[in-house]
């Protein structure tokens, strides 16, 4: 980008825009937060915010609440771009989740509103296990989830804010998917024993049904859209079919991703996890 236009970051206070807008900030290049709490508003349910909010900016992170994998989303995203593109503002970088129908759909109604676009599919952040519900489960010292044996490629946020903002900045972006992965698979009971490691904490994984799940999620008194997607995520999507690794992260950052046994060691390091 060689303009000063603001970044309309989208979901710019959640896992991945909270850290992309800090490091456009730091070089410089002016944001403009989306989300109900920003000025102006911005809600994915109120399609009236959408106009204001793009007014002036110079590209879109699109990051879709609560996730672009709930049933709608791809309309919603295709809308959103459409309008953005009707406006002037072509250049979008989306967020996409890797193994997700509807998450692919959004890619394809993205691709169809003639915007510039970049892609980033990600895996499973392992930061879900410390900017989310299962805190105080790992605090507590057991976590119990429906998945088994599968492995699953964690790409940490911070390698996804960094590909956002390499391509929101750089040239050789545009028209690019990159499928972002971690550097090896683990199982869900693998990233709670290298938690347990990095704690120092005798930490239990148990595999439950998909009933005890659903009424452990119940207790929780979480929003039913969240509820609903936590359930989607971790009996459709945890099915092995993400049991791959790419070279996305080396394709966009040119290195290596950062590990999981890395993220532990710093988290654990805060104290989060402490009991």
């Amino acid at each position: 980008m060689t303009d000063t236009k603001p970044v309309l970051i989208l979901g710019g206070t959640g896992k991945t825009g909270r850290r992309l807008a800090e490091r456009l900030t730091s070089q410089g290049i002016p944001v403009r937060i989306g989300s109900r709490s920003g000025s102006p508003r911005f809600d994915w349910e109120v399609p009236a915010t959408w106009e204001p909010a793009m007014q002036g900016v110079g590209a879109v992170y699109i990051s879709y609440y609560p996730d672009i994998a709930v049933p709608g989303a791809a309309e919603t995203v295709g809308a959103f771009a459409r309008l953005a593109v009707a406006n002037g503002v072509t250049r979008m970088v989306l967020l996409s989740g890797r193994g997700e129908t509807e998450a692919q759909r959004a890619e394809e109604m993205v691709k169809a509103s003639g915007a510039d676009w970049t892609i980033l599919r990600c895996a499973w952040f392992p930061q879900n296990f410390s900017e989310g519900f299962l805190v105080e489960s790992l605090r507590q010292g057991e976590v119990a989830l429906p998945v088994g044996p599968v492995g699953e490629p964690f790409v940490d946020v911070d390698d996804i804010a960094d590909a956002a903002f390499v391509a929101l900045t750089e040239p050789g972006h545009v028209g690019q998917l990159y499928e972002l992965t971690g550097p090896r698979l683990l199982s869900f009971a693998d990233a709670v024993a290298e938690i347990a490691k990095a704690t120092g904490r005798d930490i239990r994984y148990i595999k439950i049904s998909h009933d005890e799940f659903t009424a452990a999620t119940a207790a929780y008194e979480l929003p039913p859209e969240i509820a609903w997607l936590l359930n989607e995520l971790f009996t459709e999507v945890l099915d092995g079919r993400n049991e791959t690794l790419t070279d996305g992260v080396q394709r966009v950052l040119g290195r290596a991703p950062k590990d999981f046994s890395a993220y532990a060691n710093e988290t654990a390091a805060t104290g989060i996890w402490s009991n």
